[in-house]
This record gives structure tokens, C-alpha cells and sequence, in this order.
């Protein structure tokens, strides 16, 4: 969501050693132990996942058109497949914050914030479709009012030292809450001025988080009898039932027994331009989002600010998950929340009928991308600042940097140019 211009560290690091100098040496922490117990969508490695598909001889072009529109039509029901999925899951948080409100006690306001974690682990994953003006970030997409961030907290509700801050609390310009006004005031004046979407939601639920070994502690009883409890409940479902909404336009747009939706249109194009759009979904996600704005910006700064779900402490699921959205388009597979398992046709196997040796190398380094993200201590916000856990963030993020450069090269083996940096 904000310029690249703290990357440019990163990348002067880079050209640094790439020149013979001697930048600072980055020693690699063990992995980190936790106490808490994650839920993992997939177990199976890169490699493992495409082992049991038959990957193509090289072709003649006309076997590897009809390949590549295969893979095309996986890649397109993966997508509807986390979508539905994130879908589900975010009307079961819209019910348990509709309980929460209409009840709210300890144990109602942590199944609302238990719901937020649990919506956050198929969405994680659907980040890979982004970037190529898809209906998610196309100029009539939702992103902006799902998944934005990072989050100006006054500009919701109240903050630490300022206890009438925020649309919550300001009545007189604001008399009555409503979806429409919560959409207008999005990223109003300032891309920090967050006002719907999961972070919005998540800070309603958690509040501003002051502390090194816990998330934010907001209390129950800011539903209850705390100034301008009411309204701060309407905002919450309010913001809730527009996530169900916004979700539901994805859902429908990648439905296959939709007719004439983007999913149609989408598998009508030339396969060589949908596989560039597919591409450059990764390769910005993997080098210029993720690496980027959501490791290093935060490794820079040395500041929680900078993470994504910096209110929950959820950032090192976020990471982990949006990876994992990578490994599924690639290898043509994706794990559902009732366990089953959308697969078929690869963009691995066009990649291995085409250049075998480049497709086991992005293979390898898709292995090797989740194996450090997923070493990263927790949480990301003491990650950011231990000298001990610093280094296997900076490890993490240049691997993730070098899957990019190496889907662009995937690009290249197929004819193809793409853009890894963000879009304008």
C-alpha cells in the first residue's frame, strides 16, 4: 500500500555484496520455538505436491497450448475454491461478532476474535491472484476496502492518550454509522485512513497492542459501557456484514456456474496473456509485496506500525499463508477447509515441458521459502527487534525476493514479460 522507497535498502545490500563489498554479516537464528500450536494448511512440500502429477514430455506447440489451458483452468478454480472458502468463513465471523454484541462478555468477545484468526487463513492465500487488474484490484475491486492497510487507529476509534478520537466518537460530524459512510471514508485524505476490512475489524476487536508478549488487550466492556459503546457495536457488525459482501463479489466473479462472469472471460483469453497475469501475480507478491512492504518495511523500521495484523499478532500467519498462496498456483493445488483438495494441470508442469531444470529450481526455492517463513519467530513484532531473530527475517525475505526474480525468469522461458514491481 505505500511506495517502495524503504526497499531500496534491501536492494543496495544486494548490489553491495554483488560488488565485492562487505555489508554487515547476517548470522541465521535457529528457529524460534513457540508456545503456540499452528494450524498449517498444507504439510506436503512444493516438490511433494507435484510429484504425483505426470509432468509433460516436451510438447509440440499445440500439446502445450492445450497444457497451458489446463493449468489456466485449475489456476481458475483454486481461485473460486479460496474464495468460497474465504467467503464461509467470513460469514461465520460476521455471526460470532453479531453474538458478541448482542452479548458481550470474555468469553463472546474471544470467539469473535478467535473467528478473525480462523477468516484469515484462506484469505492469506488468495493474495496471489492480485496485481494484474483482476476483479479483486481492478478500479471497481474491493481490495482496498478488504485487506488495507496499515491502519491510522484514530482515525476509527479512540487511541491511547486521545480518548475521543476516531469516526466512533465523533458524533456531531458523524450522527448515524452506515455501510455508505464507512465505504466513503476509506483511505479518505490518506491511504492510512483504513475504515472497513479485516484490520478495521481487527482493531475493533483487539485495540492498539502496547505489548511485547501478548496482542492488544481492548476489554469487553468497551461494548458495554464504555463511551459510545453503541456506536462502536454498530461499526463492528456494520463493518462485518460489508467483509460478507465484498467476499460474496469475489466469490460470484470466479464462480464457474456463473455465466459471463470474469472467470468466463478470463479462460476465453489468449493462454499466453492469462498466464502473464498469473505470473505477475506472483512475482509481485513474492518480491515486491511480501518481501517488500510486508517483511522488510517492518525489518527497517524496527516497528510493529509497520506489520500487517500488528493488532492481533497474527503477522507471521499472514506471511506464511500469503507463501502458501504462491505454492498452490504453482503446483496446481490447493487444500480446502474441509480438508479435500482442489488440484489438477500445473503451471510446474507447463514450466517442466518446457524448461525442466528452471521449474525444479523454482520448486526448490518454493521449499525452501516456506521452510524459513514458517521459521520466523513469534510474533513477527519481537522478530523485528531480537539481534537473535533478526537475521532468519532478512534470510526470509531474500529468498522470497529471489522467488520473484525466478518467476520472472519462468516469464521469460515462456515467451512472456512481466512487471515484479508494484503497480502504480
Amino acid at each position: 500500500m505505500r511506495p517502495l522507497t524503504v526497499f531500496v535498502c534491501l536492494v543496495a545490500w544486494l548490489a553491495l555484496a554483488a560488488c565485492g563489498g562487505q555489508p554487515a554479516p547476517v548470522e541465521s537464528a535457529p528457529p524460534a520455538e513457540s508456545a503456540a500450536v499452528e494450524a498449517e494448511p498444507v504439510t506436503e512440500t512444493a516438490s511433494q505436491a507435484v510429484e504425483s502429477e505426470a509432468v509433460a514430455e516436451p510438447a509440440a506447440s499445440a500439446d502445450l497450448t492445450a497444457l497451458k489451458q489446463a493449468a489456466l483452468t485449475t489456476y481458475a478454480d483454486i481461485v473460486f475454491a479460496s474464495y468460497e472458502d474465504s467467503y464461509t468463513l467470513a460469514v461465520a465471523l460476521q455471526e460470532a461478532i453479531n453474538a458478541f454484541v448482542e452479548n458481550p462478555s470474555e468469553e463472546t468477545h474471544q470467539a469473535a476474535q478467535e473467528a478473525w484468526l480462523a477468516a484469515q487463513e484462506p484469505y492469506g492465500q488468495t493474495e496471489a491472484y492480485r496485481f494484474y487488474g483482476g476483479p479483486i484490484d481492478d478500479e471497481d475491486g474491493p481490495e482496498g476496502l478488504l485487506n488495507a492497510w496499515p491502519l491510522d487507529e484514530n482515525y476509527v476509534d479512540y487511541v491511547e492518550g486521545n480518548e475521543t478520537a476516531g469516526i466512533i466518537n465523533n458524533v456531531e460530524e458523524y450522527p448515524e454509522i452506515t455501510p455508505d459512510l464507512l465505504v466513503s471514508l476509506n483511505e479518505a485524505g490518506a491511504e492510512e485512513n483504513i475504515s472497513t476490512g479485516y484490520h478495521a475489524i481487527e482493531f475493533l476487536l483487539w485495540g492498539q497492542d502496547f505489548y511485547e508478549d501478548s496482542a492488544g488487550q481492548r476489554p469487553y466492556t468497551d461494548y458495554v459501557d464504555a463511551p459510545h459503546a453503541d456506536r462502536r457495536a454498530a461499526y463492528l457488525t456494520l463493518a462485518a456484514d460489508l467483509l460478507v459482501g465484498h467476499l460474496a463479489q469475489m466469490k460470484e466473479a470466479w464462480d464457474p456456474a456463473v455465466d459471463g462472469n470474469y472467470r468466463a472471460d478470463f479462460l476465453a483469453k489468449d493462454p499466453d496473456a492469462a498466464l502473464q497475469d498469473v505470473l505477475t501475480g506472483l512475482g509481485v507478491l513474492s518480491k515486491s509485496e511480501l518481501a517488500g512492504e510486508r517483511m522488510f518495511t517492518a525489518y527497517d523500521n524496527q516497528d510493529q506500525e509497520d506489520e500487517h495484523s500488528c493488532f492481533s499478532d497474527n503477522t507471521h500467519r499472514d506471511i506464511i499463508t500469503n507463501n502458501q498462496g504462491i505454492v498452490n498456483v504453482y503446483t496446481g493445488t490447493y487444500t480446502r477447509l474441509d480438508g479435500s483438495t482442489v488440484s489438477g494441470p500445473s503451471l510446474a508442469e507447463v514450466v517442466a515441458a518446457v524448461e525442466p531444470d528452471l521449474n525444479q529450481q523454482v520448486l526448490d526455492l518454493l521449499d525452501q521459502s516456506a521452510a524459513q517463513v514458517k521459521a520466523i519467530h513469534i510474533p513477527f513484532d519481537q522478530a523485528i527487534v531480537l539481534p537473535d531473530e533478526r537475521p532468519a527475517v532478512l534470510e526470509a525475505v531474500m529468498t522470497l525476493q529471489d522467488q520473484g526474480d525466478k518467476v520472472a525468469e519462468v516469464a521469460a522461458a515462456l515467451g512472456l514479460t512481466i512487471n515484479t514491481a508494484l503497480p502504480e
